[in-house]
């Protein structure tokens, strides 16, 4: 029923529209816009929130759900609600990218020389008291399906910012393509020696020559149990977010143009601009800066 006639007829009286909109529960703006014909203030501001979600979500890369553009509003000095935007990005047909599963096959060496796991799955991030940066890595190797046969990407994630600080492409699953990672990882780091790194149990990663490598480097190396794919956890979740947010939502004619693309994600995107949940909802690279403010600081 429309009460905006009663509510007018009301006002010609003694009653305020403030109290005859108390009244019958509408609100003032609702009767205001009623009158002149115009959207609401509420109307308005859903508009004008839903334009800058768009903007965002688009920057993005279309990968952005509701919360890390609720944070990214916030950052811009937007002043909404979480549930808010997610009315507003179902209203406008937008969604976040939720991660698929697939299979993953790890060949163990079973001649291979026995490691430690020397991270024990302590993969948390304190925000309070952030650990020092290039002294816990981790890696693994990922598949990518492309029309010239499979593409090979292996990787070096620093677990104190989860920055991916190295990575490697490859049409093989040599050691050649972990050596380059991991060389890669500390050409641009320099990191002090003892670095440790950790991986699964894949003969690229026990294999001598990633042994002798590693030790050329100044790295430490660590592998988790077998069959325990949580024991590379980070690892493995970067994998599910390059798939979901790139990989698989389109087709590769070549692996040029796949390792280009990942070029352009991890360097431009990932590292530098993705907000991370793990992080505060900072980028990694955002999230380095302010480890080394505080260390500062503290010096």
């Amino acid at each position: 029923m429309n009460c905006y006639p009663f509510i007018e007829a009301e006002k010609q009286g003694d009653h305020s529209v403030k109290r005859a909109c108390e009244l019958l529960q509408v609100s003032r703006s609702a009767y205001y816009a009623d009158r002149t014909g115009g959207p609401s203030v509420r109307e308005q501001r859903d508009a004008e929130l839903t334009g800058k979600i768009v903007e965002i979500h688009d920057d993005s890369r279309l990968t952005y759900g509701s919360p890390r553009i609720h944070h990214e509003l916030r950052a811009q000095g937007e002043r909404c609600s979480r549930k808010r935007v997610a009315r507003l990005m179902r209203a406008a047909g937008r969604y976040g990218r939720t991660p698929r599963r697939w299979k993953k096959t790890t060949i163990a060496d079973p001649t291979a020389e026995q490691r430690p796991d020397l991270i024990g799955r302590d993969f948390g991030i304190d925000l309070d008291q952030p650990a020092a940066l290039d002294t816990r890595w981790c890696g693994d190797i990922t598949y990518i399906h492309t029309w010239q046969g499979w593409l090979y990407l292996a990787t070096v994630i620093d677990l104190a910012s989860r920055r991916v600080v190295g990575w490697a492409t490859a049409d093989h699953l040599r050691t050649d393509l972990v050596a380059e990672a991991l060389s890669d990882a500390v050409n641009r780091r320099r990191p002090a020696a003892g670095v440790v790194f950790h991986s699964d149990r894949g003969c690229q990663y026990t294999s001598s020559q990633y042994a002798n490598l590693a030790r050329d480097l100044g790295v430490t190396l660590s592998v988790g149990r077998r069959g325990q794919c949580w024991d590379n956890a980070v690892a493995e979740s970067f994998f599910s977010t390059v798939k979901t947010e790139l990989i698989h939502r389109r087709a590769w004619p070549t692996r040029k143009a796949a390792t280009s693309a990942l070029f352009d994600y991890i360097e431009g995107w990932y590292n530098t601009r993705r907000r991370h949940s793990t992080l505060g909802y900072h980028s990694p690279t955002q999230y380095e800066s302010t480890i080394m403010v505080t260390a500062e600081q503290i010096a």
